[in-house]
C-alpha cells in the first residue's frame, strides 16, 4: 500500500539528521567513570541510547540519578557543538521539503530541549521546522503522544497517517505507532525479522536524500 504524501514530517534528531554519539558517548563515559560504573564501549552507546535521561538515568543510577544528569550535561555541554556534524544529505534534505511549501517540519528528540535547539541554531536549521521538541518539553517524553502533541501544536495539524515520523530506532517507530502517524525507518539496513515487533515501520528509506525522492515522488 503506498503512503500517503505526507502534511508534516517530524523527525528524530540524534542519527536521523545529525551526528552527534561521540559527544553523547563521551559524556556518558564520565558519568559511568564519576559513578564508580564500568562505562559502556561506543557500540554499546549506539546500542542502549534511546530514552531521554530523565526516563533512563533511575535505571541506570538509582537513587543517584539527579547527580549522574547533572554529571552527563556538564560534561555533553563542553564539547556537542564542537563535535556535531550533519547527516549525509540531511540539509539539502530539509530545504528540498522546505521548498515544497506545504509541508510542516518539525522535530521529536529525547535529547534536552534546550539543547536540541542550540544544536539547530548552530547549523543555521532552527528556521526549517515549526518546533523543536526534545526531553522536558512535554509533560513526557518520547515515545509518549506528549511529544508529539506538542511539536504539532500550532500548525493546525493533528496525530494521523498524513504526519510521517522518521527515525532510526525502535523507539521513534513505537512513538509513531502510538501517536497514529505513519512511521518511516531511515537508516542503511532494512528492518530484521520481528525487530519491531508491535511498531513495524510502515516506509524503510536508506537514507536523507532517499526520503526526500520518496516524499516529492508521491
Amino acid at each position: 500500500m503506498t503512503p500517503t504524501r505526507p502534511r508534516a514530517l517530524l523527525f528524530d534528531w540524534d542519527n536521523t539528521l545529525v551526528d552527534t554519539w561521540g559527544a553523547i558517548h563521551h559524556a556518558l563515559e564520565v558519568t559511568f567513570e564519576a559513578m564508580g560504573q564500568e562505562p559502556w564501549t561506543l557500540d554499546q552507546t549506539r546500542a542502549r541510547v534511546r530514552r531521554s535521561a530523565r526516563e533512563a538515568f533511575p535505571a541506570l543510577f538509582g537513587v543517584r540519578a539527579e547527580e549522574a544528569m547533572e554529571i552527563f550535561y556538564g560534561a555533553f555541554e563542553r564539547d556537542h557543538l564542537e563535535t556535531l556534524r550533519p547527516g549525509d544529505g540531511a540539509e539539502p534534505m530539509l530545504r528540498g521539503l522546505a521548498d515544497g511549501g506545504a509541508r510542516y517540519l518539525a522535530v521529536v528528540s529525547n535529547k534536552r530541549g534546550d539543547l536540541l535547539r542550540r544544536e539547530a541554531a548552530h547549523l543555521g536549521w532552527d528556521n526549517y521546522f515549526g518546533r523543536l521538541v526534545g526531553a522536558l518539553d512535554a509533560a513526557r517524553d518520547k515515545p509518549a503522544v506528549e511529544a508529539v502533541e506538542l511539536a504539532l501544536a500550532g500548525s493546525g495539524l493533528a496525530p494521523g497517517p498524513e504526519i510521517w515520523f522518521v527515525g532510526d530506532t525502535d523507539i521513534d517507530m513505537a512513538c509513531a505507532v502510538g501517536a497514529g502517524c505513519l512511521p518511516v525507518l531511515l537508516r542503511p539496513d532494512p528492518p530484521g525479522p520481528d525487530e519491531f515487533e508491535g511498531a513495524a515501520p510502515r516506509l524503510h528509506v536508506t537514507g536523507c536524500t532517499h526520503l526526500l525522492e520518496t516524499v516529492s515522488g508521491l
